[in-house]
C-alpha cells in the first residue's frame, strides 16, 4: 500500500493544527472550566462556610445593581473605554512612525531599537513586584516640578494651536498626546517591533520599480508601504485594545470586590459585563478595519 503524498497546502493546514494543539488545550483545561464556573457564580452570592462556601441563587439581582446601585462601576467602565479610544489610535500612530524611522539604516540602529523596547521589558511583572521603595522619595521629590513642566509645555502648546485656527477638539487631542507621553511610548514597544518585521518583509522590487516610475518618497510610502502595513496595523490595533483593557482602574476594583469585600458573585458579574464591552470593541474594531486592509499574493 502505497501512503498518498500530501499536498502543499495540505501539509501548512497539518502544521498548522499541529502548532495550534497547545494553545486548544491550554484554552479547554486553563479556561473553559473557569469561564463556566464565573457565569455561574455571577448570578450567584457565596457565603463562605466553614469547609467551604454554598452558591445561593440570585437570578439577575447581581447584574441590575451593578448600574443602579454601584457608583464606581459604570464611572470605571466609561473610563477604560474613553482611554482605549483615545489612546489606541495614537499608540498606532506613534508605533508606525517610530517603526518607519528605526528600519532606516544609521549607526547604533540595534540600540536605538533596544531604547525603545526597554519600557515594555520596564513594565513587565518581574519589575513591576521588585521592591522599589528606595525609589520612591527621589520620585515624589521630583514628581512635582515634572508635573507642572508638563503641564506648562501643554499649555503654551494649546495656545500656540489654537492661535493657528486648529479645530479646539483636535487640539485638546494633541495636548493630551503631549501629556500622556511616557504612557504612548511605554506602551508601543510590541508594536514597533511589529512594523519593523512587516517593514523588512516588503520586498524592495517594490520600492526600486516606484522609483522608476518617478514616484517621490511620500507616494511610496502612501502608495506602497503603508498598504502592504495594514494587516499589521489591524493586528496592532486588536493587541493595542486588549492591552488597554488588561490594566486599568476596572480590573483593580473587580480585584477588590472579590478579594477585599469577598463579593464573588458581583465581582463575576462585572468581569463578564468588562468582557461584553471588550468583545463588542473588539468585533467593531476588526470589522471595521478588515474592510481596508490589504493582502499581497
Amino acid at each position: 500500500m502505497f501512503k498518498r503524498r500530501l499536498t502543499l497546502e495540505q501539509n501548512r493546514e497539518l502544521w498548522g493544527f499541529i502548532f495550534c494543539i497547545p494553545l486548544i488545550v491550554g484554552l479547554v483545561m486553563l479556561f473553559l472550566l473557569p469561564l463556566i464556573q464565573s457565569f455561574r457564580y455571577s448570578f450567584s452570592s457565596l457565603e463562605l462556610v466553614q469547609g467551604g462556601f454554598n452558591i445561593v441563587n440570585e437570578g439577575m439581582a447581581n447584574y441590575t445593581s451593578l448600574f443602579t446601585t454601584n457608583a464606581d462601576y459604570p464611572r470605571a467602565l466609561t473610563e477604560s473605554v474613553v482611554n482605549m479610544v483615545v489612546n489606541v489610535p495614537i499608540i498606532i500612530i506613534f508605533s508606525l512612525f517610530a517603526a518607519v524611522l528605526l528600519n532606516q539604516k544609521f549607526r547604533g540602529r540595534a540600540f536605538a531599537r533596544a531604547i525603545f523596547f526597554l519600557p515594555v521589558i520596564l513594565a513587565s511583572s518581574a519589575i513591576a513586584n521588585m521592591d522599589i521603595s528606595s525609589f520612591v522619595g527621589a520620585a515624589n521629590a521630583s514628581s512635582g516640578a515634572e508635573e507642572s513642566s508638563n503641564l506648562l509645555q501643554s499649555f503654551e502648546l494649546k495656545k500656540m494651536l489654537l492661535e493657528s485656527g486648529f479645530s479646539p477638539i483636535l487640539v485638546n487631542y494633541l495636548t493630551g498626546a503631549v501629556d500622556r507621553i511616557y504612557e504612548i511610548i511605554s506602551s508601543s514597544g510590541v508594536q514597533i517591533l511589529i512594523f519593523l518585521a512587516g517593514l523588512q518583509s516588503i520586498s524592495p522590487s517594490l520600492y526600486e520599480a516606484s522609483r522608476i516610475e518617478g514616484a517621490t518618497g511620500y507616494e511610496i510610502f502612501w502608495k506602497v508601504t503603508f498598504p502592504m502595513l495594514t494587516p499589521l496595523i489591524l493586528t496592532n490595533t486588536v493587541y493595542s485594545i486588549i492591552d488597554s483593557f488588561s490594566s486599568n482602574s476596572i480590573n483593580k476594583l473587580i480585584s477588590a470586590t472579590a478579594f477585599s469585600r469577598f463579593e464573588f458573585g458581583l465581582s463575576a458579574a462585572m468581569s463578564w459585563v468588562y468582557f461584553l464591552v471588550v468583545a463588542f470593541v473588539l468585533v467593531l474594531s476588526t470589522w471595521l478595519m478588515s474592510r481596508k486592509v490589504f493582502y499581497y499574493d
